[in-house]
C-alpha cells in the first residue's frame, strides 16, 4: 500500500478512470492523484473510513459485474453522508492487499484510546504545517499552524512558548518538541483550578481526595473507593502514582476527557431497559422513504440508503412498491423522476444488514401500488430470501389482546401493510384468494405527490404476511376504543397528527398505549426536509418516520433519543404513557399526579479545539454555545452564551444557563456551538443531543458531533451540570 497501486475509480458504468493510490508514511492517510492532473492530488484520512466491502456490494459495482470479477472490486464506505468510493484493482492479489490492509488500519483507528487519538491528531497537524516536509517547523510555520488550528494568539506569547519548546535552540521544532509545545499551548487552566481545589499538595489527588471529588462534584457516591481505584487504573499515566493509589493532573485531565467523564451516563449507553413490554410501549427509530439518498422528486434511490439507516439503529424502513416492466416489482417515489431499485435487492440487503446493529425486530412499512401478479412475486421474495427471519404466523397461535414485545420478536422482520380481513380470518382457510377492499386501500397513507392510485386488489399471499401491523384507515379515537384491535395501526401525515394532538392530546396518548401509530412528513416536503419529531413523541407516537438522509436539528433529536439503550432502536416510553389509568396531557404536565419539575443548571466553562467552518486563510471562529430544550410544550426553550472573539482553540465562557424542566421523562437537551456572524446567519460548528434522563451531573465534557452526526475529535465543551428539585 505504501508503494502505491493504480486502481480504477468507478462512478458509473461509463465513468471508470485510473488513479494512483498510496498509503502515506503516517499510516493514517490515503493519497491519490490522476495521472493527468499535474501536481493536483487528494487525500482521505483512515479515520473517515467506516468499512471496506469486498466484491460487488454497491449498485455501481453490480452494474459492471460482467466487466470486472468480484475478486477485483471493493468499496470504501465513509462515516456520515459522504458518498462511497468504488474501486477496481488490476489483480485479485492487489485487491486483497488493499482490503485487508485498510481493514486493519480502520480497526486500529477505531480502537485507539483517547491519548493515542490525541497524539494522532497532533501528528496530523504537524504533517499539515510542515510544508517543506523536512520534519521540522520554524516559527513562521508554527504561526501558520496556529491559524489552521483555529487559534488567534498573541505573537509574543507564541514565540515565548516556541522558544521554551526549542530545547536544541535550532530555531525549529521536531515532532517531539512540537508535542511539548502543543502541551503548553493546551494547558487547561480551568481544569487545573478544579484539580487544585481537591488536591492537598497541589501535585496529586490521593485516593481519599479523588473519592471526595467524585462524591461532592460528580455525585457518584456509591462504591466511590472502588470507582476511584478503577479510574486511577484506567487513566493515570504515571506508574508511581498508580502504585500510591493517586492521580496526577495529567491523569485527572485524561479522566475528564474520557467516556467516564462524558456528560452521557455510561450505564444508559448500554441496553438496560425492560424489553418485555408490548411494542406499543416503545418509541421506535423509523425512516421515511428509506430508499432515497436525496430529494423526493429527482433523488437517487439506493440500497446504500437502507444500509446507512439500519446502521444508525433504524428499526422501521419504508418501501414504495410499483410494478416493474420485467415482472419484478420496483421501489421508487411514484409519479416522480427518482431512480428505481428492485424490491428483491432491497430484501436481500435487509437480510444481510437488518440485525447487525440491533437484534430487535425490523418493521417493513409497505406502500403497495403493485398488481396482483407482482404482489405474489413480493410475497415470494419475502418468504424465500428472508426465510425464518420473516414473521409469517402468530407467535402463540392465538388472537393477541396486546402486541408482542421486542424481546419476543428478536431477530424477526414484520410486514406492515394492508390485509384481507383481520388476524382472526388468518385461521380461516375458506377466504378467497383475492379481495378488493376500497376502504383499506383508500387509507390515505400514500405520500406520492400526484393523484391517488385507484384501489387495487390484494393478493392473499402478501396479505397473509401481515400479522401484527395491519394498516387501517383512522376513524377516530372512540372507534378505536370500541374495536380494541391491538394489531391494527394507522398512519398520519404530520399535519393530521398535529391537529389531533391539539384537539385531543390525552386521547392520542391513550390510543398509543394500545396501538401503533406511524407519522410521516408532509408530501410538500419535496426537498426531503423533516418535521420536529418531539411533538409526535409527546403524544406517545411510536413510529415517527424521518428522512434519514437529511442532516439537521430533527435528525439530531432522533439520534439523541435513540443514543440510549444500546442504540438498539427501541426506547421504553415513560410510565405515564404506558399506564392506562393516567390522564397525561403534554400541554398541562402540572396536572399529572406525580408532577415533579426539576431545575437544570449548566455552567458552560470552555471549549476545546473547535473545528474551523470557514476555510478562508486567516479566518478564526467566534464561538458561542446555545443550550436547547425539547420536550412537552412548556419545556421548549433555549439560552445562549456570549460569543468569544477569534478563538476556536480554547475559548472560555464561564457562563451559567438555567432551565426548569416540567416533564423530565420526555425532555431532550441539545448543545449547539456556532460561529457568530454580525452580518449573516451564524455558521454551525458542532452539536450533541441527549435525553435529559441520561445526563451525568458534575464536571463533564461534551464530545461534539458534526452536522452529519459523526464524531469530530478532539472538539469538545467543558461544563458543570447540576440538577435539583424545584423548591
Amino acid at each position: 500500500m505504501m508503494a502505491g497501486s493504480t486502481l480504477r475509480k468507478v462512478k458509473s458504468r461509463s465513468w471508470k478512470k485510473q488513479r494512483h493510490f498510496r498509503l502515506l508514511e503516517d499510516c493514517m492517510t490515503i493519497w491519490y492523484k490522476s495521472r493527468w492532473a499535474g501536481r493536483g492530488h487528494s487525500t482521505y484520512s483512515i479515520s473517515e473510513v467506516e468499512a471496506v466491502r469486498d466484491g460487488h456490494q454497491s449498485e455501481v459495482l453490480l452494474s459492471i459485474a460482467e466487466e470486472f470479477h468480484a475478486n477485483l472490486c471493493f468499496t470504501l464506505v465513509f462515516h456520515g453522508r459522504q458518498g462511497n468510493l468504488d474501486l477496481v484493482a488490476e489483480s485479485p492479489e492487489e485487491a486483497q492487499a488493499w482490503i485487508l490492509g485498510l481493514r486493519k488500519l480502520i480497526h486500529k483507528a477505531q480502537t485507539m484510546d483517547d491519548k493515542e487519538r490525541l497524539d494522532q491528531w497532533v501528528w496530523d497537524w504537524f504533517q499539515k504545517a510542515d510544508k517543506n516536509k523536512d520534519g521540522k517547523m520554524n516559527f513562521k510555520e508554527v504561526r501558520k499552524l496556529l491559524k489552521m488550528m483555529n487559534v488567534e494568539m498573541n505573537e509574543e506569547h507564541a514565540l515565548r512558548l516556541f522558544t521554551m519548546a526549542d530545547k536544541s535552540e535550532s530555531g525549529s521544532l521536531e515532532i517531539e518538541q512540537f508535542v511539548h509545545f502543543y502541551k503548553m499551548l493546551t494547558q487547561r487552566d480551568e481544569v487545573w483550578k478544579v484539580f487544585q481545589e481537591y488536591s492537598g499538595d497541589g501535585e496529586r489527588l490521593m485516593l481519599e481526595e479523588l473519592e471526595n471529588f467524585l462524591e461532592v462534584e460528580q455525585q457518584e457516591g456509591e462504591q466511590s473507593t472502588q470507582h476511584a481505584l478503577q479510574l486511577i487504573d484506567c487513566y493515570e499515566p504515571s506508574e508511581s502514582a498508580q502504585k500510591q493509589g493517586a492521580m496526577s493532573f495529567d491523569g485527572f485531565q485524561m479522566y475528564l476527557c474520557s467516556q467516564d467523564g462524558s456528560i452521557f451516563k455510561p450505564e444508559h449507553q448500554v441496553l438496560h431497559q425492560d424489553m418485555s413490554q408490548p411494542l406499543s410501549h416503545y418509541f421506535i427509530s423509523s425512516s421515511h422513504n428509506t430508499y432515497l439518498l436525496e430529494n423526493q422528486l429527482r433523488g437517487q434511490s439506493s440500497l446504500e440508503a437502507y444500509i446507512q439507516a439500519l446502521k444508525r439503529g433504524c428499526r422501521c424502513v419504508e418501501l414504495d412498491c410499483w410494478d416493474g416492466s420485467d415482472g419484478e416489482p420496483t421501489v421508487y417515489h411514484g409519479h416522480t423522476l427518482t431512480s428505481k431499485i428492485l424490491f428483491r435487492d432491497i430484501i436481500s440487503t435487509l437480510k444481510e444488514y437488518a440485525f447487525k446493529v440491533s437484534d430487535f425486530p425490523v418493521i417493513l412499512s409497505l406502500e403497495n401500488h403493485c398488481g396482483l401478479e407482482q404482489q405474489r412475486v413480493m410475497a415470494l421474495h419475502l418468504t424465500q430470501i428472508l426465510g425464518d427471519t420473516m414473521l409469517t404466523t402468530l407467535l402463540d397461535g392465538s388472537i393477541p389482546q396486546q402486541l408482542p414485545s421486542p424481546q419476543e420478536l428478536k431477530g424477526k422482520i414484520l410486514l406492515k401493510g394492508k390485509k384481507i380481513g383481520g388476524i382472526e380470518d388468518c385461521l380461516d382457510e375458506a377466504l378467497t384468494d383475492e379481495v378488493s377492499d376500497d376502504e383499506e386501500i383508500a387509507e390515505g397513507d400514500s405520500e406520492s405527490i400526484s393523484i391517488e392510485d385507484p384501489p387495487c386488489k390484494m393478493s392473499r399471499e402478501l396479505s397473509d404476511l401481515v400479522i401484527y401491523c395491519k394498516s387501517v384507515h383512522f376513524h377516530g379515537f372512540q372507534h378505536a376504543r370500541l374495536h380494541r384491535k391491538c394489531y391494527e395501526m394507522s398512519s398520519f401525515s404530520e399535519s393530521k397528527a398535529k391537529k389531533l394532538a391539539k384537539e385531543a392530546g390525552t386521547d392520542f396518548v391513550q390510543y398509543n398505549m394500545r396501538q401503533l401509530s406511524r407519522i410521516y412528513p408532509s408530501g410538500l416536503r419535496t426537498d426531503s426536509s423533516n418535521y420536529n419529531p418531539q411533538e409526535m413523541w409527546n403524544m406517545g407516537c411510536q413510529i415517527v418516520a424521518l428522512n434519514f438522509q437529511t442532516a439537521g436539528l430533527e435528525m439530531d433529536l432522533n439520534d439523541g433519543l435513540f443514543r440510549q439503550n444500546g442504540c438498539c432502536g427501541y426506547v421504553l416510553k415513560p410510565d405515564f404513557m404506558r399506564n392506562a389509568n393516567t390522564q397525561f396531557s403534554p400541554d398541562k404536565p402540572e396536572e399529572r399526579h406525580d408532577y415533579k419539575p426539576l431545575r437544570l443548571s449548566i455552567q458552560v466553562i470552555s471549549g476545546q479545539q473547535l473545528p474551523k467552518v470557514n476555510q478562508k486563510e486567516g479566518s478564526i471562529v467566534d464561538p458561542l454555545v446555545r443550550v436547547e430544550i425539547y420536550g412537552s410544550p412548556p419545556d421548549q426553550t433555549k439560552e445562549e452564551t456570549r460569543y468569544i472573539n477569534n478563538n476556536g482553540f480554547n475559548p472560555v465562557w464561564n457562563e451559567t444557563l438555567n432551565f426548569v424542566i416540567h416533564t423530565p421523562e420526555l425532555a431532550l437537551v441539545r448543545f449547539v456551538v456556532e460561529d457568530h456572524d454580525k452580518t449573516s446567519r451564524n455558521d454551525f460548528i458542532g452539536q450533541f443531543t441527549l435525553p435529559f434522563g441520561c445526563i451525568q451531573t458534575g464536571y463533564r465534557h461534551i464530545h461534539l458531533l458534526s452536522k452529519d452526526g459523526t464524531a469530530i475529535p478532539p472538539s469538545s465543551l467543558f461544563v458543570n451540570v447540576s440538577i435539583s428539585e424545584l423548591a
